[in-house]
This record gives structure tokens, C-alpha cells and sequence, in this order.
């Protein structure tokens, strides 16, 4: 699996989340555990990962639907 983007946003997840269902790629949101464990005051991020046959359709998915910004590989640290 090869992540796509971690957010702690969870409007973007959940549109993600809808965005790959739809698409039929296959995904695990990683972390939910940790952020509950943190008390959700938002620290750790969520990570989208997806299978990696499929990353480079779900980053055309991603750019596609605007979110290309999200997208682990275009964070500017």
C-alpha cells in the first residue's frame, strides 16, 4: 500500500473515502485509532492509503476532484 494523503480534515476523508469507493480503488484510512486515543483534538493525521497498482489512478481521481493539494507528494514542508 503506498499512501496517498494523511489530513486531519474529515470532510476530506469522507470525500476521498466516496471519490475511491466509487472508483472501485482499493483503500484503508489508517490511524482512526490513534486519533481517538489522542482525545481528537487533531494532532495525528489520518492517512489515506491505497493499494499500489491503483495510486497512480487514485492521484487522478484526487487531481481530478481538486483535491491535488491534499496529496501527500505535493506537501511543501
Amino acid at each position: 500500500m503506498r499512501q496517498l494523503l494523511a489530513t486531519n480534515n474529515m470532510v476530506t476523508i469522507s470525500v476521498v473515502e466516496s471519490l475511491l469507493r466509487q472508483a472501485g480503488v482499493i483503500y484503508q484510512v489508517l490511524d482512526q485509532n490513534m486519533s481517538v486515543l489522542e482525545g481528537s483534538i487533531g494532532i495525528i493525521p489520518r492517512r489515506i492509503m491505497v493499494d499500489s497498482d491503483q495510486w497512480e489512478r487514485a492521484r487522478k481521481l484526487m487531481t481530478d476532484a481538486g483535491l491535488e493539494l491534499e496529496l501527500t507528494d505535493n506537501v511543501k514542508n
